[in-house]
């Protein structure tokens, strides 16, 4: 812990000082998995690259302390030496604990244990005037609650303490393929409410066409569920092979419902859509006109991590071009608002991950977290459906903006909420109608001396600005430039080749 001390009291210190002149300042954590642009000054930077150890892992409490720079194959990988991990680990390998507690995460286990921070039981925070404080369900509580999901608008998160649990060698994974967009929901409905489940996501492939895929822990491998695996290059990406071992032969009607079952190796499952981030990256042989087929996707495999995607994301802008959101909807309203998306983009496959909405998060008055707003007595009331809609968007970014305002809009017609990580559109009144009240989280950010910062609003909104039309003639020119294909997709690889990101995937593996 000493190592620790010493940098939790450079922060402290540093923090105290930003606080004395009022001024604000920008969290600096070394990589992100937000697709939101933005800019670090170092002169106004708090920099906690170096809050990235494993401190300890209990064996009797069941719980590990960990600094907010660990990612999720780390953690896991620490873990598993002791048969144990924890109840939700975030599906890419590279998002870290802090960025699961300062944002917000769900993911296939969260149908039984809600969301990320949820698994937490206590954080230390430096709060913005330096205090070092702890936060748990009996101290600090407010904070404890207000922090998750605020994007470190609260202070600084500089350690966890994370439940864990028991875990076994594989997963007994199942796949089943649902002949419509209402039998893919019921379907999901029944895994969600099947307790022996310990993982529930789902594909929607196309419009009539779903996949329902629960796992189970195991530590055999049955004759009937062989072994798959989903890290190594020649290995099929996840829902290529999902999609390919549930499709209908020419034999079979297309209104059968085929149930396949695999085992697959924990860290398998748990980063079964790293390589590839779910399908996103088939648009990036699409952008470069690459075949899209095994060989091509085994030689550019160290490309096609999603460490790797993300930096050329960055680099290249195409968070302008593309449609990357996850939306929480209420189950009762999932199917209305898949058909709005297969309405107004068309695109497939979408995501479907069920969410089950703790006490707590629907109970407290600052949060960030999505809620059920089911209608009272609904037999849904108390979970959610993740829907992620990743896919192209209008190439004239005016017309990008109208459709993700239109999506933001459609998403609070339903009750439902968005992910931050994602760009946000909407205006200041409509954020806090959504996120808000707004007059509780001031006064929690007064109370822990949090006022002079950016809030979230500020943290998470997409600058129009440049929609203005105000541009000099050569920044029309240079817009034009870099515009025209493959100009930004060029310069995104390029950037990843510097950076040689490419590189970690071969670092990492167990």
């Amino acid at each position: 812990m000493y190592q620790h001390d010493q940098e939790v009291q450079k922060i402290s210190t540093r923090m105290r000082d930003f606080y004395a002149r009022k001024e604000p300042y920008r969290i600096f954590h070394g990589s992100t998995n937000s697709t939101r642009n933005y800019t670090v000054d170092p002169a106004k930077m708090i920099d906690t690259r170096r809050l990235y150890r494993i401190i300890s892992i209990d064996l009797e409490k069941l719980t590990a302390l960990v600094e907010p720079n660990v990612p999720m194959d780390r953690l896991y990988k620490a873990t598993s030496n002791f048969g144990l991990v924890p109840p939700v680990v975030m599906e890419f390998p590279g998002i870290t604990v802090g960025g699961g507690f300062a944002g917000t995460s769900g993911e296939s286990s969260s149908f039984k244990h809600g969301f990320f921070d949820a698994t937490i039981n206590w954080a230390q925070i430096v709060l913005p005037n330096g205090d070092i404080v702890k936060a748990s369900e009996t101290e600090n509580s407010d904070l404890f609650h207000g922090a998750a999901g605020s994007f470190g608008t609260l202070g600084v998160a500089t350690l966890f303490e994370i439940r864990l649990i028991k875990a076994k060698d594989y997963v007994e994974v199942e796949y089943r393929s649902v002949p419509s967009l209402t039998g893919t929901f019921d379907a999901l409905k029944h895994a969600y409410n099947d307790s022996s489940n310990d993982y529930v996501d789902g594909i929607m492939l196309e419009k009539n066409r779903g996949l329902v895929i629960t796992g189970k822990f195991t530590n055999t491998i049955s004759p009937d569920a062989p072994l798959q695996g989903f890290r190594e290059a020649r290995a099929p990406w996840f829902y290529i092979h999902a999609d390919r071992i549930t499709r209908p032969s020419f034999f079979s009607s297309a209104s059968t419902t085929i149930v396949k079952k695999e085992t697959v190796s924990l860290m398998d499952y748990l980063f079964r859509y790293d390589r590839g981030a779910f399908w996103t990256g088939a648009y990036a042989f699409k952008y470069f006109l690459v075949p899209f087929n095994r060989i091509t996707r085994w030689a550019l495999d160290d490309f096609m991590k999603t460490r790797v995607m993300y930096h050329a994301l960055h680099a290249s802008g195409h968070a302008r071009q593309y449609m990357i959101q996850d939306l929480a909807i209420p189950a009762h309203n999932a199917e209305k608002f898949v058909e709005y998306v297969d309405e107004t983009f068309g695109f497939y496959p979408l995501w479907l991950c069920p969410l089950r909405t703790s006490p707590t998060t629907t109970t407290r008055k600052v949060s960030m977290h999505p809620q059920s707003t089911s209608p009272s007595g609904d037999e849904d009331d108390g979970w959610l459906v993740n829907v992620g809609v990743w896919g192209p968007g209008p190439s004239d970014y005016k017309k990008f903006v109208q459709v993700n305002r239109d999506l933001e809009r459609e998403v609070r017609e339903l009750g439902g909420m968005k992910w931050l990580y994602a760009q946000a559109f909407y205006t200041e009144d409509e954020f806090w109608d959504i996120y808000g009240p707004r007059q509780e989280y001031d006064a929690l950010r007064r109370r822990y001396h949090a006022d002079h910062l950016p809030d979230v609003y500020e943290k998470v909104r997409v600058d129009l600005s440049e929609m203005d039309g105000d541009k000099s003639y050569v920044e029309w020119i240079k817009d034009a430039f870099w515009a025209t294909w493959p100009m930004t997709g060029l310069y995104g690889v390029l950037q990843t080749l510097v950076s040689k990101d490419y590189l970690l995937s071969k670092d990492r593996k167990a």
